[in-house]
Order: structure tokens, then C-alpha cells, then sequence
């Protein structure tokens, strides 16, 4: 799949959208209801089309409805999906690895940082955090919130599994996993899931107390008075440019000693608003 790439200076964004907000296609986005709350998922199919081809149509088959997230680590990952080896499980055909897409240097990709731990450059485009070593490829970065397909050990081995970020970002998995998609909101009911690991001496968690998802629909599919509609910040406008400019200065008084002017692309948070919420 081709992404084209150019960057655009957080310095400034002469060619960028001007419009600060997005509003989400109701086709690629997602309701899910938690027994703590909803939760709205944008999906990513401009990176990983075939993960969100197969997880909308097993989300329109509610095929997550009554399954639980059974591995949930506190500052990693919270992990949901049918049971292992089950009928519903194998019943789901296995995906090929989209860790990475093709990009020819041609489209918005606003900078946020050269040379960080993983990358030679990190940044935005059309609201995901990615980055990229070179001018023809490029991924999406693990990063608090994201939405990721999770596989055994063999790379073309996901099917229905799959996890959202909780803790810091585990950037070491960039590349291996495919992430196709991310919390908009709702991500406090995300780190409200329980957690299934205990520390040496706890008594285990019983399964009876794992988290359940009560339903997950495709917005489209959800009644017109029940949905909540998002609106995200626009990560190729001007204005998105100039608060990363901001935010790397530190500027505020707060800061009587300011931190290196370095700024990671997990610690830019993506603004939401909400247009309606249901009634």
C-alpha cells in the first residue's frame, strides 16, 4: 500500500489544512461498551487495510460481544478476544503482517522529531503517530492508546486478538505488530479494564472477574440517537504545527528550569472533542 510522505516543519505549515478539526468517518469508527463505560476507537485503514477489513466485519458480526480482556498487564497492554483455541477462535482466518507501508515523499507528515531511540524521524499523519527511517517506508508507533492486532510467535499469525496500549509506550514492538487504530475517547474506561497479572505473594485473579466487552458496533451501525460523534484535531493544520512549537519550548512559568528542548511523539496528545454524545 502506498502512503505518500513530506514533512512539514512544526516550525510552520504554509501548505497545510487550515481547518484545526476532523470529524471521523462513521465507517471507521468504533462504540465499544465496557461495563465502566463507552469507548470510541478511530480505525486506521489508510495503514492497515486488510486488520481493519477483517476487525469491522468481525465487529458486524458481533463476534467481541461477551468475550473478556484476559491479559492485562498494568503499565503494558490490556489484551482481549476469544478464548484460546476455541471454535470461535479458530473460525477466524490468520492476517499477513502490515507493521510498515510504502509512502513516495508526497503527502502531509507533520514533524515532531529527528533521530528519537526507534526512528530517524517521528511525527503525525491524519491524527496516528508514525514514524520513518527513510523517504519510502513508514509505521505507526506504539503509543498510549493505540489499537494493535496481537499474534503468536510466527509474523503472518493474527486474526482476532487484540490490544490496546495502557502504559508507556512500548516502542520495541514497532514494526512486529500491526496497530490499526486508536482510543478517541473514552480511554479512562480503557485503563479501568481489570488487570489479570499479580505481583509474587497476590492471589491470582480469577477469571469471573476479568473484564467483559458488553457490545462493539461500527458507528455507522449504531442507532442515530445512540451514537457519539468525535471530532479530532487535525494534525495537518497550521495550528496543530504550532502547538508542537509551544510544547517543545515550555514556554510557561511553571518551568523555572527548562527540560531539553526534545519532544516525543508518544507525549503529544491528540485532542478530541465531543459534537454529541447520545441522548
Amino acid at each position: 500500500m502506498l502512503i505518500p510522505f513530506i514533512f512539514i516543519s512544526a516550525c510552520g505549515a504554509d501548505n497545510a489544512n487550515e481547518s484545526e478539526w476532523r470529524t471521523l468517518d462513521l465507517n471507521n469508527t468504533v462504540l465499544l461498551t465496557l461495563p465502566q463505560g463507552k469507548v470510541v476507537i478511530e480505525l486506521a485503514p489508510q495503514f492497515s487495510p486488510k486488520h481493519v477489513e477483517q476487525f469491522s466485519s468481525l465487529v458486524q458480526k458481533s463476534f467481541y460481544d461477551g468475550t473478556k480482556f484476559y491479559r492485562v498487564i498494568d503499565g503494558f497492554v490490556a489484551q482481549g478476544g476469544p478464548k484460546d483455541g476455541s471454535e470461535q477462535d479458530k473460525s477466524v482466518p490468520l492476517l499477513a503482517m502490515e507493521g510498515q507501508f510504502s509512502t513516495d515523499g508526497k503527502a502531509p507528515f507533520t514533524l515532531v522529531q529527528r533521530d528519537d531511540l526507534f526512528a530517524k524521524k517521528t511525527g503525525f499523519k491524519e491524527g496516528f503517530a508514525v514514524a520513518t527511517n527513510n523517504s519510502k517506508s513508514g509505521w505507526l508507533t506504539h503509543c498510549p492508546g493505540v489499537l494493535a492486532m496481537a499474534r503468536s510467535n510466527e509474523a503472518d499469525s493474527a486474526s482476532s486478538h487484540f490490544y490496546f496500549v495502557i502504559g508507556q509506550a512500548p516502542r520495541y514492538l514497532d514494526k512486529i505488530m500491526t496497530i490499526f487504530g486508536r482510543v478517541v475517547y473514552g480511554m479512562n474506561h480503557i485503563q479501568a479494564i481489570q488487570r489479570t497479572t499479580v505481583i509474587d505473594g497476590e492471589y491470582a485473579v480469577d477469571s469471573r472477574e476479568h473484564t467483559p466487552i458488553i457490545s462493539m458496533k461500527l458507528m455507522a451501525d449504531v442507532p442515530k440517537k445512540d451514537r457519539i460523534i468525535i471530532e479530532v484535531e487535525n494534525t495537518e493544520s497550521a495550528s496543530f504545527a504550532e502547538r508542537l512549537v509551544k510544547r517543545r519550548a515550555r514556554a510557561s512559568e511553571f518551568f523555572y528550569k527548562k527540560p531539553p528542548p526534545v519532544l516525543d511523539v508518544c507525549q503529544v496528545p491528540i485532542r478530541s472533542r465531543l459534537v454529541k454524545l447520545q441522548d
